[in-house]
């Protein structure tokens, strides 16, 4: 199975030599612009809904700001970007009507990215950066009923999680990304819905990259949402072949490092750690 430019041998090599960086959220850069709905909205003056909040749509619209975030962080440090596809699945686009536009939204995110990316190496040669396709938790659950009063009802079923994955991973791995991260798993479910369509594109395209790993720890309880510890969660998830796995959202770093032992403790792969600034007081 053919591996991409970069992606295999040059981050296990990196991983192995030292720690790796990777880059900070875009969310948090955006909102600091200000932006209004107009700037969202951008040549897609006809839309029907309002598309304000839609970040990811940013890549069509506003692609010099994500240009420049993914340059701000490169230039920091980081080794490894993530594309603006957080939330570019067909499940989370449904709120702003958008879920035609998701291949296009991953592949011109992806391309954006490996841009920036490629450009800053052709400025430094030796030092290797990696694009990692963000891929989110959905803005639904599989686990839970968002209904008190049915507790039998799925806002989501695994199959139309693979779906929206597959086509989400089908767009980045267009793009060209080094990586793939499914990240903030609030719910076990929906990220093994993830691995299964990460690996059912690998199988059926005969192209392959790393995968990476990320659950959120939602409180001081030391579980997820869906209500998995640590070990139960890598238990869930070890069958997939991943390059790492971690946490992520939620938690600052201090609250955050008793799971990363715990995981240290259970996962035979890299780790990875991106916690929040801290939490809110």
């Amino acid at each position: 199975m053919a591996q991409r430019r970069n992606s295999a041998e040059g981050i296990e090599r990196l991983l192995r030599d030292r720690i790796v960086i990777l880059d900070g959220p875009i969310g948090t850069m955006v909102q600091a612009l200000k932006l209004d709905e107009e700037a969202y909205r951008g040549h897609f003056t006809d839309h029907p809904a309002d598309l304000r909040g839609n970040i990811d749509l940013l890549t069509l619209t506003q692609p010099g700001i994500i240009k420049n975030i993914h340059r701000q962080y490169l230039e920091a440090g980081a080794d490894i970007i993530e594309t603006n596809t957080f939330n570019s699945n067909a499940i989370s686009m449904s709120v702003y009507k958008m879920q035609p536009m998701v291949y296009e939204l991953n592949f011109a995110a992806a391309k954006l990215a490996r841009s920036v990316a490629d450009e800053f190496m052709m400025r430094n040669p030796g030092q290797p950066k990696f694009v990692a396709g963000s891929v989110g938790p959905t803005n639904r659950t599989a686990s839970m009923s968002p209904d008190v009063n049915n507790p039998a009802f799925r806002a989501a079923t695994f199959d139309a999680l693979v779906a929206a994955y597959y086509d989400q991973t089908s767009g980045l791995m267009d793009g060209g990304v080094d990586l793939l991260l499914a990240e903030t798993i609030f719910d076990t479910i929906n990220g093994k819905a993830a691995l299964y369509a990460f690996e059912k594109y690998f199988l059926e395209t005969g192209h392959r990259v790393p995968l990476m790993a990320s659950v959120t720890i939602t409180d001081n309880s030391g579980r997820t949402l869906s209500g998995q510890t640590i070990e139960a969660f890598w238990n869930s998830v070890s069958h997939a072949r991943l390059l790492s796995v971690g946490i992520n959202c939620a938690l600052g770093g201090q609250q955050m490092r008793p799971y990363i032992e715990e995981l240290s403790r259970v996962a035979p792969v890299f780790l990875s750690c991106h916690p929040n600034a801290g939490l809110p007081n």
